[in-house]
């Protein structure tokens, strides 16, 4: 066997003989590199301990418990105060007194179609409004006495007087400060006692300097009415009588006074017709307002 290395091939190292080979090994590129791994490698999690386990299930629990709580009380809220019930005609009504307007809770003008004598209309103009008081130095003192069962919030009066400013109206809206089983009780003794008929609890007028009510005084009370009201917790008075000043001696309540056989000075003037229908009005309107401040609360 020829030993002699072949031209160009390698030669061995000291102390080794040359082993040829029948073909020359052919060269083998290197395996390409593995690309370093860009996800860190998670640490071994041990066993959980049974107590860590229940203990972690209740924090969660708890949580859950806190948020569904959290947003069951956010949604009883919204719709509680969303609820009209919830927005008391009582609380919303003791405080109209000084969040209704003026000309809101008295009107400038008043129509009153079929309000008059047979059915005939009227029309009532505003000639002043009282500033608000209590209701000790505008209401005579056994009217005063009877109603603080209820106690008094607050009062407003004002005048009016019809188109031909021959007749003259105070009408006023006492706040009261009871409740509804006050307020119930006080408007059965007003029926069942007939408080509403006797002249020792007629309201007092507000007469207004200047106009055709300047001489509207307690001698000139002609016909009165008193409503107590239980859906709110108000009392609405009127008292009418001659603009000309007149002395009346025989004032009569309305019901008398609107009577087909009525024959008095101020039932044959439809004085018991003035106030009640100038009552009603205020009435009405003041239930409306009410009602919208109720059915949407602040």
């Amino acid at each position: 066997m020829d030993l002699t290395p072949r031209p160009g091939a390698t030669p061995p190292p000291p102390g080794q003989a040359y082993v040829p080979h029948a073909y020359p090994q052919p060269y083998r590129h290197p395996l390409p590199e593995t690309p370093v791994e860009t996800t860190t490698r998670l640490r071994p999690i041990r066993t959980r301990h049974p107590i860590r386990t229940a203990t972690a299930a209740a924090c969660v629990v708890l949580g859950l418990g806190l948020i569904g709580g959290a947003a069951t009380g956010a949604w009883l809220t919204s719709a509680s105060s969303a609820d009209p019930a919830a927005h008391s005609t009582y609380t919303v009504g003791r405080s109209a007194w000084h969040s209704v307007p003026v000309d809101t809770l008295f009107p400038r003008t008043l129509n009153g179609d079929g309000a008059g004598p047979g059915g005939a209309d009227r029309v009532w103009t505003r000639v002043g409004v009282a500033p608000d008081s209590g209701c000790t130095p505008a209401l005579d003192p056994l009217l005063a006495r009877t109603l603080g069962q209820v106690g008094c919030e607050r009062m407003l009066r004002a005048t009016y007087t019809d188109a031909t400013s021959s007749s003259v109206t105070t009408v006023g809206v006492i706040f009261t400060e009871g409740d509804t089983e006050a307020m119930r009780a006080l408007s059965t003794r007003f029926t069942d006692q007939h408080l509403d008929r006797r002249t020792d609890l007629m309201p007092r007028t507000y007469p207004v300097k200047g106009t055709v009510a300047a001489g509207f005084g307690d001698r000139q009370r002609a016909s009165w009415t008193v409503h107590v009201l239980t859906e709110a917790p108000v009392v609405v008075f009127a008292v009418s009588g001659f603009a000309d000043g007149r002395t009346v001696t025989d004032p009569q309540p309305v019901a008398k006074a609107m009577a087909a056989n009525a024959t008095t000075a101020a039932a044959q003037a439809g004085l018991g017709h003035e106030a009640k229908g100038i009552a009603d009005r205020i009435e009405r309107g003041l239930h409306r307002t009410i009602t919208d401040l109720t059915e949407k609360p602040e």
